[in-house]
């Protein structure tokens, strides 16, 4: 043990701060950094999907095998949420429904000791092994990372399904199948570490997102768009974030819609910003909106004008918060919405973007899509543009983002209207949708 651990850990006992702390256990505790803790948190994630999701969806799924192929220098999409480690030429993940309850998982040439170590595997071999491995389980369905609607369950390349072809035989090649809903149900289904790890992936967003709105990274008629991205991006860098949309989106917006996103546009008094972004944190990627109001000269407070408009967006959140339950399929939830929206009060949208010009109609759209692993993830969806996954039902621990679009006629404007778009990430519950951390309450005041 080092000293200068050996004598921290004195310091405390004598102290009295942990009196029951041992030296080695000080030293454990300062040993681990952040890459550790990461590495210890997926592994958590991965047995309790694998204990507790991967039963169900197999089985809801009719899948008696479940096989995921990764080559060196071309990561399956899964990669991730199964493990990693290094692959010579062809690795194999196979999940095996052999009826007791319990999903069997093995790994045929994925190498590393990390693989090992991670707790999730009950079998390690070779590639070579894959044949007998499989003819010894003898599955009626194999399913395999085909998508026709679905990216990220599309992993499996031609050349690796030609190789699973050849390797297995006619017999066992007849009997694959897509993945395709597997691979959404797994993914979206969450335990309560997942849960605990996108919250805060969530907050890191929001944080960095908040502080971009403010005066401590804007100076109006200095800063650009792009200036103020770009501060994104280092936050990022920073803290070992990834992302799936890259640059962050940072718009003004004006009375013929958006003005410039994230490029040499100078921010002025009396523009209307806005963020759409997210951070990668873990294996989870969020998707958020954040916005500000760059006062004029002389004004100490939002025009009422814009305060308005985005209490309609406020208002029609609330709505939506109130009336996604679990149960449903996505595409029942949002013609029901829809149904409420409208109810409410305001003019839902038939195409997206397409306000019309009364300025006494609140036209609004909603887009509450899927999120997780991915910005936009690849669970039920309760937005036009993911038709497939509207047909997925919605389920207790599903991860959303809650967008949507208002549009509110601005009287200094000519009566066009101002669009605000609301978005922040929730969890489907047996109450309904809850948020994961403080959600956008307000438009920032940028002075």
């Amino acid at each position: 043990m080092k000293t200068h651990s050996l004598i921290a850990g004195l310091a405390l006992l004598g102290a009295g701060i942990a009196a029951n702390v041992t030296a080695d256990a000080t030293a454990y505790v300062h040993a681990k950094g952040e890459a550790q803790r990461r590495w210890e948190f997926m592994n958590q994630i991965r047995v309790e999907k694998f204990d507790l999701v991967l039963p169900e969806v197999m089985q809801e799924n009719e899948v008696d095998m479940w096989i995921t192929v990764n080559r060196e220098g071309f990561d399956d999409p899964l990669t991730e949420d199964l493990g990693k480690g290094y692959v010579g030429s062809y690795g194999y993940y196979i999940f095996t429904d052999r009826g007791d309850g319990r999903i069997e998982r093995a790994v045929l040439g994925v190498g590393t000791a990390l693989v090992e170590d991670n707790g999730a595997y009950d079998i390690f071999g070779s590639p070579d092994d894959l044949k007998a491995f499989v003819e010894e389980r003898d599955p009626q369905t194999i399913a395999l990372n085909m998508a026709e609607h679905i990216g990220a369950a599309d992993g499996l390349s031609h050349t690796s399904y030609q190789k699973l072809s050849d390797e297995l035989g006619p017999r066992y090649a007849g009997r694959f199948v897509s993945a395709q809903k597997l691979v959404s149900d797994f993914r979206s289904r969450r335990v309560a570490t997942e849960i605990a790890g996108f919250a805060r992936a969530g907050e890191l967003s929001r944080n960095i997102a908040e502080r971009a709105f403010s005066n401590e990274v804007i100076t109006p008629g200095r800063t650009t768009l792009a200036d103020v991205a770009w501060w994104m991006r280092e936050q990022q860098f920073q803290n070992n974030l990834g992302t799936s949309f890259g640059m962050p989106s940072v718009y003004a917006t004006g009375p013929d819609g958006i003005v410039a996103t994230s490029d040499d546009y100078v921010i002025q008094r009396g523009d209307f910003l806005a963020i759409d972004w997210g951070v990668g944190y873990l294996n989870f990627y969020t998707d958020i909106k954040r916005h500000a109001y760059v006062l004029k000269d002389g004004e100490t407070h939002l025009p009422d004008s814009i305060q308005k408009a985005f209490d309609n967006g406020r208002r029609v959140r609330d709505i939506l918060k109130a009336n996604i339950k679990a149960g449903r399929t996505a595409g029942d939830t949002y013609e029901f919405l829809k149904t409420r929206i409208n109810e409410s009060g305001f003019t839902y949208m038939e195409s997206f973007n397409s306000p019309v010009d009364d300025p006494d109609v609140v036209d609004v759209i909603i887009g509450c899509h899927s999120v997780g692993n991915l910005g936009h993830g690849i669970g039920p969806s309760i937005a036009w543009f993911n038709p497939e996954r509207m047909t997925y039902m919605l389920k207790e621990s599903n991860l959303l983002s809650i967008e949507l679009f208002a549009y509110t006629a601005i009287p200094e404007w000519g009566g066009k209207k101002l669009r605000i778009p609301l978005e922040d990430d929730a969890v489907v519950t047996s109450r309904g949708i809850e948020w994961l951390y403080p959600v956008n309450q307000k438009v920032r005041l940028i002075r």
